[in-house]
């Protein structure tokens, strides 16, 4: 028994033995070089076929109506110039104080271009369509 363990252990020693060399070959040979440890080795870019169509589609987009009513133009106009009408249509139903928030956050902290007058009216747009008690689906 005490033969097995000590050529096991052996076999063993002599195992890490010859992959901490490899290690140290590869280290020698610069594929692990501290020289070389910042940087990623890249391919060249594929060769394109000169006769190949390589473009692609374009990409499939779906606007949701808003809701009709007094504001809606207003609403397309200023607040889509920063994001699609989506973000308005997916909210979930939200109290009038905060779509007023909302609002007074576009214009104040990102600095959207909205009239104070104009303004006024998005926020009773959107007041009057997507706030819980009278959201209309």
């Amino acid at each position: 028994m005490k033969k097995r363990w000590k050529t096991a252990l052996t076999l063993g020693g002599v195992a890490m033995a010859l992959a901490g060399g490899l290690v140290f070959a590869q280290m020698r040979s610069g594929a692990y070089g501290s020289t070389n440890t910042a940087s990623i080795g890249q391919v060249a870019a594929p060769e394109f076929a000169p006769d190949a169509k390589y473009d692609v589609g374009p990409y499939p987009s779906f606007t949701p109506e808003l809701a009709e009513g007094e504001g809606k133009l207003e609403v397309q106009s200023f607040c889509a110039t920063c994001h699609s009408t989506r973000y308005i249509s997916m909210q979930p139903p939200l109290p009038a104080a905060t779509w007023e928030a909302e609002v007074n956050k576009m214009v104040k902290t990102y600095g959207a271009p909205i009239p104070e007058a104009t303004a006024k009216k998005i926020t009773a747009y959107l007041q009057a369509h997507y706030a819980p008690e009278n959201r209309k689906e």
